[in-house]
Order: C-alpha cells, then sequence, then structure tokens
C-alpha cells in the first residue's frame, strides 16, 4: 500500500472505533480502544512524514540535507570570525525549517479533518496538541469530521471480481461493476493467480502450480484479513444471501409487525401500555379540575435467539470450479432462515399455546375464537369481523379495530376472490347486495396451514391493522432482517468455512388483533 492508502486505512479504523463508541451511548473510549486508537494515529504520522518527504522530493530536492560546512582552522582570526558569524544564520534557517514543517503537518493534519488550521499555526501549537484537541472535539461530537477514504484500485478490483462471480452462478446483478464483465469466464485458480499477483506474487510461479497446490495457497490466505480472493468469496456470499433471502415467497412478513432488540436479554418488565384515562369531565364555573391517575398493564416479554449453520468451500469444489457453494448453498440456507421464520409464525397460530396472561392466545375469555368452525364465506366473515371490533382494550374502553387481513390455507383464495369483488350475493335469488363487496381486506394464502394440519380441520384468521391493535411481533437483532455471515477460522478443517446466522424472537403482543375460525377439513379436488 502506498503511504497515502495507509494513512486513509488508518484513519478509517479511527472512524470505526469513534463511531462504535458513539453508538454504545455516546461513551469514553476504553483503555484499550484508546490504545488502538493512539497506535493507529502513529500509523498515520509515519505515513504523512513520508508523504511529506516525497512531495519535498518532487519540488526539487528542497528537502534534501545540505553539505556539512569545511572545518576551520582554529589558528586562523578571520575565518574563525566568520564562522561565528554564521552560525546564528544557521540557527535561524534551522528555526525557519522547523516552523514551516509544523506549520505544513498542523495543515495536512486539520486538512484530513476539515478543521481550520488557523488559529493553531497563529498561536504556535504543537502537533500533538492540535492532535489532542482534535480528539476532544471527536469524543464531543461522537464521530470525526470530513474524513474521505478513496477507494483503490484493490477496491475496485474485488468489486469487479464479485459481480462477475455472481453472474456466472447465474445470479442477477443490477448495475454490475465496470469491467465485470471481462472477468466473468475466469475460473476460481485464474481468479487466484490474478488476486495472488495483485499482491506481488511471481505470475510465472503462480501459473506453474496445479489446481491443488493454488487451493492450499489460497487456504493461507485465507487467514489474512487484507488478502483479496477470500474478501472476494465473502463479498459473493453476502450479496448472494440478501438477494435471495428478499426472494423467498413467505407471507408472515405481510401482517406481523417488525420489532427490534439490542441484546439477547428477555425485556424487562418495566414495558407497560398506559390507558384508563377516563372521561373529560365537565368544569363549572369557578370550579376545579380533578386529576385522574393513569393506570398500566404488563406487556408481554420478548426474546432473541439465534439460529444457524455452517458451510465450506471443499478442496475438490474448487478443483473442479465449481462456484455452486458460493451461491447455491448458502442461498439455501438463507430461505430455510426465513422459512423457519414463516413456520414458527403460523406454528404458533396453529398450535395456540398460552401466551403472557396464561391463557390461550384463542380463548373464549380472550374474545377472539368463533366457537363453531366452517369454511369462509359471507356470513362467517362478518361475524369473525363483528367479533373483532366488539373488543376493548385492558381498562374496559373500546377499541376502533380495523380488520386488514384474512389468513387462509391453501384452497380459499378462489372463494373469496369471489366474496370480495361480486357486487350481489352468490346463490341470492333477489339478487342482494353484498355488503363485503371490495371490502378493504388482503387475502393471505399460506401452504403452511395445510401442512401443520395434515388430514384435520385448517383453521384461518382475521388480523387487524397494527395501528389499530396490536398481535404477532417478529423482532431481530438490531433491526437486521437478513443472515449474517462469518468466515470462520477453524484450525484443522481443509477448505474455506463460513458461519451463517440470524437472530430473531417471535412474540405476541396482543390477542385483541386477532381472531380465530377454527375452519373445516379441506377435501381435495
Amino acid at each position: 500500500m502506498t503511504p497515502k492508502q495507509r494513512k486513509e486505512a488508518a484513519m478509517l479504523k479511527q472512524q470505526a472505533i469513534v463511531n462504535a463508541a458513539k453508538a454504545d451511548g455516546n461513551r469514553a473510549l476504553t483503555a484499550e480502544e484508546q490504545a488502538q486508537f493512539n497506535d493507529l494515529q502513529r500509523e498515520i504520522d509515519e505515513a504523512q512524514a513520508e508523504i511529506n518527504t516525497q512531495e519535498r522530493g518532487l519540488a526539487g530536492g528542497t528537502g534534501a540535507p545540505s553539505a556539512p560546512p569545511a572545518a576551520i582552522p582554529q589558528g586562523n582570526p578571520v575565518q574563525t570570525a566568520t564562522a561565528a558569524a554564521g552560525a546564528p544564520q544557521d540557527g535561524q534557517r534551522a528555526a525557519a525549517e522547523a516552523e514551516r514543517t509544523r506549520a505544513a503537518e498542523i495543515m495536512a493534519l486539520c486538512r484530513d479533518f476539515d478543521i481550520d488550521p488557523t488559529e493553531y499555526v497563529r498561536n504556535g501549537s504543537s502537533l500533538d496538541q492540535v492532535r489532542s484537541a482534535i480528539l476532544d472535539g471527536m469524543r464531543q461530537t461522537g464521530s470525526p469530521v470530513g474524513v474521505q477514504v478513496t477507494r483503490d484500485e484493490g477496491d475496485t478490483f474485488r468489486e469487479r471480481a464479485t459481480d462477475a462471480l455472481m453472474m456466472r452462478a447465474g445470479v442477477t446483478v443490477e448495475n454490475p461493476a465496470d469491467g465485470a464483465q471481462e472477468l466473468r469466464a475466469m475460473s476460481l485458480r485464474d481468479l487466484g493467480i490474478e488476486c495472488l499477483s495483485r499482491d506481488g506474487r511471481d505470475v510465472r510461479t503462480l501459473l506453474r502450480m496445479d489446481p491443488d497446490e493454488m487451493y492450499g495457497e489460497l487456504c493461507r490466505q485465507f487467514y489474512n484479513p487484507t488478502a483479496a480472493f477470500p474478501a472476494i468469496l465473502d463479498n459473493t456470499i453476502r450479496k448472494s444471501i440478501v438477494q435471495l433471502y428478499n426472494a423467498v415467497p413467505t407471507t408472515f412478513q405481510a401482517w406481523t409487525t417488525k420489532g427490534s432488540l439490542k441484546d439477547f436479554k428477555t425485556t424487562a418488565d418495566h414495558e407497560y401500555v398506559i390507558g384508563g384515562m377516563g372521561d373529560f369531565l365537565l368544569v363549572p364555573e369557578n370550579g376545579e379540575l380533578k386529576p385522574m391517575i393513569p393506570k398500566t398493564e404488563l406487556l408481554p416479554n420478548r426474546k432473541l435467539d439465534t439460529y444457524g449453520r455452517t458451510f465450506s468451500m471443499t478442496r475438490q469444489a474448487f478443483i473442479n470450479d465449481d462456484i455452486g457453494f458460493l451461491t447455491e448453498v448458502p442461498g439455501l440456507y438463507a430461505q430455510a432462515a426465513k422459512k423457519t421464520i414463516d413456520k414458527q409464525v403460523y406454528g404458533l397460530l396453529y398450535n395456540n399455546g398460552k401466551i403472557f396472561d396464561g391463557v390461550n392466545l384463542f380463548d373464549a375469555k380472550h374474545n377472539n375464537l368463533i366457537k363453531t368452525g366452517c369454511k369462509p364465506s359471507q356470513a362467517s366473515i362478518q361475524s369473525i369481523i363483528l367479533q373483532m371490533q366488539r373488543q376493548k382494550d385492558q381498562f374496559g374502553e373500546a377499541i376502533y379495530i380495523t380488520p386488514q387481513h384474512i389468513i387462509v390455507p391453501v384452497g380459499y383464495e378462489f372463494e373469496l376472490a369471489v366474496i370480495l369483488h361480486s357486487a350481489q350475493v352468490v346463490g341470492s335469488n333477489n339478487n342482494d347486495i353484498n355488503p363485503l363487496y371490495n371490502y378493504p381486506i388482503n387475502i393471505i394464502q399460506t401452504p403452511v396451514l395445510n401442512a401443520l394440519a395434515g388430514e384435520n380441520a385448517v383453521p384461518w384468521f382475521m388480523v387487524a391493522n397494527t395501528a389499530s391493535a396490536k398481535h404477532i411481533q417478529v423482532d431481530y437483532l438490531n433491526g437486521q432482517e437478513t443472515p449474517t455471515v462469518r468466515r470462520m477460522e477453524t484450525p484443522g478443517v481443509l477448505g474455506f468455512q463460513w458461519d451463517i446466522y440470524l437472530d430473531w424472537g417471535i412474540a405476541v403482543r396482543d390477542f385483541r388483533g386477532i381472531a380465530k375460525n377454527p375452519g373445516e377439513k379441506i377435501v381435495a379436488a
């Protein structure tokens, strides 16, 4: 790396340290973080010194040391006097050079952080004092200001290679990096040679390696955090996972709410819902406003768990140039993660276990269970909507519930389309007006309910708009919905290995926003 690149990389790491402290409550740096920050600053100073030396050399060698003065004979008084007169001039030149160096270093440091250096140069501050002042400002604001990192050719090459591998694997890439098409036909061995040659390895030696030897060489690069080849594999896997995860046709995300938790602890008992404010009371003339103490009800606890797998690129896959592991294998795991959430959500509805109040989710006590099951019809849909709209909140107040989704198993979609989009009641001899005509309800059909029920009756559900009543919530660690991929360094394992994992939890926030009809057995046509 060039001195400029080393300097920019160190500045980026400094910014990451400060950003982490800011995200953690804008705290001060720990002793370890401060030591890391200071080490990085020394790297920045060393790189800057190299840059200054190079710039002086380009300017014509003004920074080169001058030849030492000739020795002055002690016995010649004229020469001795001349030397004595020249000594102050040499001291003045040295002082002037030191001042120019101080000013240049301060201006360079301030320029990196977009700070005006005028006052620091004028008041005689040393470079260490300026650096300390900038660090104090970073602590107060939470992050350094104006740090710009220039992308080098290595970053650009990694982007091109990542997009090339994805396109070769059949994954659609929107706006691929310039030059990605040129790398699309490269085998894994050829890509490894290209990466190693860019790191300074002899190309002729690399070309003489057979695929097995190249695989061993790249495996050693796997543990180097700056190596290009494993970084390209990481980026390809991550981009593929996000794309394939989002393409999984699950339905839970269409009606559940999304939450975020910062850790794996069970949420504290101090989460409450406040209500029971009562009515506004008439205040007579010269009357007194009467206080009302709000009532509180404890909300259910929420908790996250971690789910994951591990996968690897084997030696045989590399030698056979099989890039399926880059997209297909991690993509299948990503799909499995999303499908697992889908099954857990609908399993929660189907199994109807006890919730935070010790009562089953769907129960007569909750007023959200239809006693006699049947398939969706005009009458049964109206009945479940009206029952839902008669719910009251925790404090006995009426709730304005807006039904928004009807969740059904496979087999009812077409009948529901007729029920909700026919102007007249189907089968009526009097052409009665259909009250559900264009009723604003989304039909959500899921085969998971069919699979859970097997040969038994298959239930269906009515779900409210979350703004009017809560029901099921899926929480993620810090709101991250897609799986995380981490390169796994396992000694003794032959091959490239990665972990893929996702943190989530499913909670019933309230029973009032969802109602159940036990349904009936669906007979296949």
